[in-house]
């Protein structure tokens, strides 16, 4: 019973956070901007700072610019160090730069990428390079689709080692004499290669308890390099149905993660154009996993999850063991939904979970209110893993990251809001490496000014 609880979770979820949003920029039209700037204080874990924010956003033709500057000013009138302590910090600022939009024929993107996927998700979902605003990294998207054949690509940062992925695909059929016949014409064979560089990615952990006869449990940690991690797959998709108002679209992902196991998935996508009014995307896909296997390994929190130290215990943990201590195949669940409604609401909801395994659930929600003639702005984000009891889908802890802004328009150009965001800041050593994450309350009460630009 609880495997179906997984699935409907995804459409309770979406009238439950019907008005969430992304923290990431608006795709605008050509000829369009936006700038917005403002002021307001920022509650950091409980210490109070002055804040200064200034996001313009700008779209000529296929070309599309945002800014992100925000500085934080504390009681003594000392810029907070987390805000510009690395070369990233400053580059951040130019929050992105792009060509097209995904889907589009060709879509490059530099700068945060936030909730990518790579192929049906088998390998990479929502996967976010900068979970942490204290450490924003500027990483690069490619996807370029020429029509027979194409490619999908991410670098996740350049700043150091880390996530390279590559799918690439053909339709075969287009260039054989079927290539004529409306639906088998677009058949779709694609390859995919993804690997993380980070010198932590293959790291295995094994925590021993050391008796002792303090209270304070003591642990020896045993540490096992075994490479980097690296996973390689096929895909095959077929559309059975293509019309102006209704896509279906069966598929089956093969992947296999290098020393480790592999898993299979088969699904179906469907697509609704309701004329404008409503339109529908839903997608359902059972997986078939052998031990030491871990669909859609690159998730939107992975680069939390990739390495941890427990400072309360001295214990340390890492993907790579998670990956390792998954000694049984297990099957599970995954489903989608996204809802587009009137120019009004749009609405993204994902829930997937291995039927056996304890706390392999992971829940994603993404939403967008217009407020196009409404002097209200509600926006937000909310991602949470290793969840187990579907009881605590909505308690956020150091599993989760969060965002939520609800604001009033006193005038047109004028907003006064409320900002919560449940993110991490990152845990540095005596050499400024980062060691770990911790997870960070912000609170900020801001004004703002919105001014839409046409050009």
């Amino acid at each position: 019973m609880k495997k179906y609880v997984a699935l409907f979770v995804i459409f309770l979820s979406v009238s439950l956070f019907a008005q969430y949003s992304t923290p990431f920029e608006n795709v605008l039209h050509p000829g369009q901007g936006n700038l917005e700037g403002g002021l307001g204080l920022n509650w950091i874990d409980g210490q109070l700072y002055y804040r200064f924010h200034f996001m313009p956003e700008v779209a000529l033709g296929n070309f599309g610019v945002g800014l992100d500057l925000n500085i934080d000013v504390d009681q003594n009138g000392n810029i907070r160090k987390e805000d510009f302590n690395t070369l990233s910090d400053y580059l951040s600022i130019i929050r992105y730069v792009r060509y097209g939009v995904k889907h589009d024929p060709v879509y490059i993107k530099l700068g945060a990428l936030d909730y990518y996927n790579l192929g049906h998700g088998s390998i990479m979902y929502q996967y976010n390079n900068s979970p942490s605003i204290d450490n924003r990294k500027i990483g690069l998207i490619t996807d370029i689709d020429f029509g027979d054949f194409g490619f999908e690509s991410i670098y996740s940062t350049f700043a150091e080692a880390g996530v390279v992925a590559v799918r690439g695909y053909v339709r075969p059929l287009r260039f054989t004499s079927l290539a004529d016949i409306p639906i088998i014409s677009n058949l779709e064979v694609g390859g995919t290669y993804a690997a993380d560089f980070n010198k932590y990615s293959g790291v295995v952990f094994n925590n021993v308890l050391v008796p002792s006869a303090s209270p304070v449990p003591r642990y020896i940690t045993e540490e096992t390099d075994k490479g980097r991690i690296q996973i390689v797959g096929a895909d095959l998709g077929l559309p059975i149905i293509r019309s102006s108002m209704l896509n279906v679209e069966l598929y089956t992902d093969y992947a296999k993660i290098i020393n480790y196991g592999s898993g299979v998935a088969s699904g179906i996508m469907v697509d609704l154009n309701g004329l404008g009014i409503l339109n529908a995307s839903a997608k359902l896909e059972r997986r078939f996993n052998q031990a030491h296997y871990i669909p859609s390994y690159f998730n939107s929190l992975y680069e939390i999850e990739r390495y941890k130290i427990d400072t309360t215990n001295g214990t340390y943990s890492s993907k790579a063991t998670m990956l390792a201590n998954l000694t049984n195949p297990d099957n599970g669940y995954f489903g989608e939904l996204d809802l587009h409604f009137a120019g009004l609401l749009d609405v993204i909801g994902s829930y997937q979970r291995l039927d056996k395994t304890p706390n392999s659930g992971e829940l994603h929600l993404v939403a967008n209110v217009s407020t196009q003639g409404m002097p209200i702005v509600v926006r937000g984000g909310y991602d949470k893993i290793n969840i187990g009891s579907e009881t605590q889908l909505f308690k956020v802890d150091n599993n989760s990251f969060m965002y939520f802004e609800l604001g009033y328009k006193p005038l047109p150009y004028l907003v006064v809001a409320l900002v919560y965001n449940w993110t991490f800041t990152p845990i540095r050593d005596s050499n400024n490496n980062i060691i770990d994450y911790q997870p960070q309350k912000r609170i900020e009460p801001r004004i703002s000014f919105e001014y839409p630009l046409t050009f």
